[in-house]
């Protein structure tokens, strides 16, 4: 019986399981995918109620949580293709003589999610896939329906054009 006190539908149990134990994890993936939180949570809804009708063949999975990440990268390619370049006005800061700022840590995460946001969607799930979730070549080409070479040239490409963009520190003494 569900909470209501009628039948609970076939793979409700599961699928509430499922959700409570990965919510985290797809999150994060999906925060890394679109750049920010209310995106990161409407494209996990999305997904997981695009795949509620069909729950048996997530469950029949060998991996129900790699089925799930894989419909949640899709969807987001997918839906992406064509609105992925967004302008992001950022102010120029120049930087104070002094130590090192702690709080540059938590910054490098920040330039990090800004880089991966410049890339096409794509590119930015296999870099996902890959850094993220420690993924194999092989893995991510099963996972994105391509082959591992595709991944290792988009991986390749991807990190050049990360690198290029990445801001220039000056060595300062200290």
């Amino acid at each position: 019986m569900g909470e209501s006190g009628l039948p609970a539908p076939d793979g409700v149990v599961d699928f509430d399981g499922f959700v409570r134990g990965n919510t985290s994890t797809l999150l994060a993936t999906a925060r890394l995918l679109t750049g920010n939180r209310v995106d990161a949570e409407e494209l996990v809804q999305e997904t997981l109620v695009h795949l509620f009708p069909k729950w048996r063949l997530v469950e029949a999975a060998a991996s129900p949580l790699g089925y799930v990440r894989r419909s949640l990268v899709n969807r987001f390619v997918s839906r992406g293709r064509a609105s992925w370049r967004r302008e992001t006005p950022v102010a120029e800061l120049i930087d104070g003589v002094g130590a090192p700022d702690p709080a540059d840590a938590v910054g490098d995460r920040s330039v990090v999610r800004d880089l991966l946001a410049e890339l096409a969607p794509r590119p930015r799930a296999v870099l996902v896939l890959r850094y993220f979730h420690d993924l194999t070549e092989p893995q991510i080409a099963a996972e994105l329906g391509c082959r591992a070479g595709t991944v290792r040239s988009d991986v390749s490409r991807s990190l050049a054009a990360l690198r290029a963009r990445l801001p220039r520190t000056e060595e300062r003494p200290v």
